[in-house]
């Protein structure tokens, strides 16, 4: 038999910060099983510069607990970020979400072409007043469910 050519696809998602906080505070659980499927390429992590500075600002704030060291948190973050894909947001489409702050995975997922922003806070980031297509909003447990 010759070699055969294998064709890998990633699944290109948005995660949001409250999933890799919850990620990282708890042993198991979806938001740990996603960023676990990030890790090893099932999903493919997007990330802008609004999100990434989303990110950095998290590292100075008293949410972590301690089930991970700051390096470790670090560690992961740069790990994430190897097997993620950095977009340009060219157009700012302003879904007007009740928090203006999360605007901003809303244009990084349509810049992207996500398959879903996964998130904890599901209900606010769905209530936009722009409807856009088949974006899907979902929480870690529905992306790992749904998005196969």
């Amino acid at each position: 038999m010759g070699d055969g050519i294998y064709a890998v696809i990633m699944i290109p998602i948005v995660i949001d910060t409250s999933v890799f906080v919850a990620g990282l505070r708890s042993a198991s659980g979806a938001s740990r099983m996603v960023l676990r499927r990030a890790l090893t390429g099932y999903f493919q992590p997007l990330f802008g510069h609004a999100l990434w500075f989303e990110y950095q600002d998290l590292f100075g704030r008293e949410v972590w607990g301690e089930a991970t060291t700051p390096a470790e948190r670090l560690q992961l973050l740069s790990a994430l970020a190897k097997q993620g894909r950095w977009v340009k947001v060219y157009y700012g489409w302003r879904p007007n979400l009740p928090d203006e702050a999360d605007n901003h995975l809303i244009e990084l997922a349509l810049a992207g072409n996500a398959a879903g922003i996964v998130t904890h806070n599901v209900r606010d980031v769905r209530r936009g007043e722009l409807r856009l297509g088949d974006l899907r909003i979902l929480t870690p447990a529905q992306s790992l469910e749904e998005l196969r």
